[in-house]
């Protein structure tokens, strides 16, 4: 029940309500409701996943998350120019079908009023979407209740038969989170329709095939699944596996999936008809909503920011994590513009088989920016993305995680630079290499010497050319796990009692905390803290004892840079690790990161010329198929 908000809105629509089509008292458009108040959903009114229960003198409106039409981003990316909507009812009321424009403003489209069984059908075009807007109806019960029986959104009969799928998932030791989804498609056998295989790369060291309820799974699927266990690869290693098996397999699409979601099933029809309708070969992506918050959107779309190649919002008026429960499509303007981006992350991913055999598959990067480089990769050469409104799955949410700093800062730092040297318009990168500089220093005077070690790796590595990254797959994380085990602000304790009782040894000045540094006395501020941690010893109270405790929320690098000492938990809430100033480390690794930077900004013209140049190896079937046959384990049908 706690998903009701993203598929039926019981409450107002507020907005710029434009004049009833067919009115002629030509009314100044002016902020009206179209709803009344929000009424409370009963379980017991949901009579099947796509049937209704509408109580006498109630209003439901399916202006809702994946409910409404997207038209916009089907005017703009499909050959389909207009769209029938068929609603199926039995009872009494009134079917009221609306549109939206890029402003969010609304306007009604046309009424029917039905009694008895009817079939309402509506005629709707897609012209006037060219910017943004959607489609939606609502439903009014009269003195007697009004049941949906059945409503679809139709377009014209396609010319060419529905292109085939190969549904891959990428799992590392996420075994209940894997069966539950293969229960949700083996439970919604439609969506599986078109999907050829459905393939599960395991690369966990608890696999899958051996946990109890697996049996029951694969027969529930019907020979449709196949597992490839392989060596721990990263996320790239597993979703260039299901790249390269849907390619020889002989399917149009590679559906990729990450492990540690909860599948919406009709998002697989939904992806896989807007591809087969778009205008060239269209990679098509899902969004991702919170696991644990049910409603919560974690981004409507993302592009890459060229300057600083950073992931950033298409428009100032988005919002990261929009919950749709306190304000719904219909009360938020935004989202009715459409969201056009460069990538779309894997969680639910759809990419032709047309389009890895022209571009290849993914770079061998183990994780993180592997899907962001892809869909750059891809708008070179005239391969657009879109992330479709309406097609999503429950992902665990990264509110949770801090993979900044650890073991993950590693990947993050190079992949970063990698990226930016293979697709940057900017002759040196833009802010780049300064902008990975700084965080070293912010991470150092915030004592998180592992965390710059990884960073410090990571550049080098960079250095070194694009032979290494494909080396490095299998062998670069046990490396980082091993030297981060040597750094005590990255070994974390489950109960912050096994560390002693931290003790100021001299109360704040005036009584006063630590304050962030206004804009004005940033620099002078910083110039004098990075001195005193360079120069001024630690004395031996300090070292035998944390100052304080830092709860993860104030850890941040203005605060933690007064302190010599201090534990602070992680993101997560699962443990704490022992933060101590050490100015031989801060020495010896702020020299090392000003050294490996300027060698990269001195090198940056020959490095991006070798990484382009080694691209289409490094990305080629041939090249992949040698790393897994070395890392492959063994197959399960």
């Amino acid at each position: 029940m706690d998903t009701v908000p993203l598929y039926l809105d019981m409450g107002a629509a507020t907005g710029t309500q434009l004049p009833t089509v067919g009115d002629r008292d030509g009314r100044t458009p002016g902020t009206n409701s179209v709803a009344g108040p929000a009424k409370e959903a009963h379980v017991e009114d949901f009579l099947s996943r796509r049937s209704t229960f509408v109580r006498s003198g109630e209003r439901v409106s399916f202006g809702s998350y994946f409910n409404a039409f997207p038209a916009s981003y089907w005017r703009r990316w499909t050959t389909v120019e207009s769209i029938r909507l068929h609603v199926r009812t039995e009872g009494q009321g009134s079917v009221i079908v609306y549109k939206s424009n890029a402003r969010g403003s609304l306007q009604r489209v046309d009424t029917r009023r039905v009694e008895g069984k009817a079939d309402s059908v509506f005629e709707l075009s897609l012209a006037p979407f060219g910017d943004g807007g959607w489609y939606w109806f609502d439903l009014v019960a009269g003195t007697e209740p009004l049941v949906m029986l059945e409503a679809e959104w139709q377009g014209a009969a396609a010319d060419k038969v529905p292109g085939s799928v190969t549904l891959q998932i990428t799992t590392l030791n996420k075994n209940d989170f894997c069966l539950n989804n293969l229960r949700l498609m083996a439970d919604n056998p439609e969506a599986l329709q078109h999907v050829q295989e459905i393939l599960l790369v395991d690369q966990g060291s608890q696999k899958v095939s051996d946990c109890e309820g697996f049996a029951e799974v694969q027969e529930a699927l019907h020979g449709k699944l196949r597992i490839i266990n392989q060596s721990n690869l990263g996320g790239s290693g597993g979703f260039a596996r299901g790249m390269y098996e849907a390619v020889e397999n002989g399917s149009d699409y590679v559906l990729l999936m990450d492990d540690d979601v909860v599948l919406e099933p009709e998002s697989i029809i939904r992806l896989l008809t807007f591809a087969d309708r778009c205008k060239t070969p269209t990679i098509v992506g899902g969004h991702m909503f919170d696991l644990y918050n049910r409603t919560v959107l974690h981004t409507f779309g993302e592009v890459v920011n060229p300057y600083r190649f950073q992931p950033s919002l298409p428009s100032e008026e988005m919002i990261l994590g929009h919950d749709f429960l306190s304000s719904n499509l219909r009360q938020t303007s935004w989202l009715h513009r459409r969201c056009d981006v460069d990538y779309n992350g894997w969680w639910m991913c759809l990419i032709p088989t047309a389009v890895i055999r022209e571009i290849g598959l993914s770079l061998p990067l183990f994780i993180k920016w592997d899907d962001s480089e892809y869909g750059l990769r891809a708008k070179k050469h005239g391969f657009p993305t879109v992330s479709l409104p309406g097609s999503a799955v429950w992902h665990v949410s990264w509110i949770d995680k801090d993979d900044l700093v650890g073991w993950q800062a590693y990947f993050h730092a190079r992949n970063r630079v990698v990226v930016a040297l293979l697709h940057s318009p900017y002759e040196f990168g833009g802010r780049v290499v300064r902008e990975s500089h700084y965080h070293d220093v912010k991470h150092l005077v915030s004592m998180q010497y592992g965390t710059v070690r990884g960073r410090n790796w990571a550049v080098g590595d960079v250095l070194r050319g694009p032979a290494g990254l494909r080396e490095l797959l299998p062998s670069k994380l046990p490396e980082i796990r091993k030297m981060m085990a040597s750094y005590s602000d990255s070994v974390f304790r489950a109960d912050q009692d096994d560390f002693p009782a931290p003790k100021m040894d001299r109360p704040p000045r005036r009584g006063h905390g630590i304050s962030q540094p206004s804009p004005i006395t940033l620099l002078p501020w910083a110039a004098k803290t990075v001195i005193r941690q360079l120069l001024s010893p630690v004395s031996g109270s300090r070292t035998e004892r944390p100052q304080a405790t830092v709860p993860h929320q104030d850890n941040r690098w203005w605060r933690m840079a007064q302190y010599d000492s201090a534990v602070v938990s992680n993101a997560e809430g699962t443990g704490a690790s022992w933060y101590k100033r050490d100015p031989k480390q801060l020495r010896e690794m702020l020299a090392e990161s000003a050294r490996l930077h300027s060698m990269l900004l001195k090198n940056w013209r020959e490095l991006s010329v070798e990484y382009r140049a080694a691209m289409i190896e490094l990305t080629s079937m041939e090249s992949w198929r040698q790393t897994f046959e070395q890392h492959t384990q063994n197959e399960i049908k």
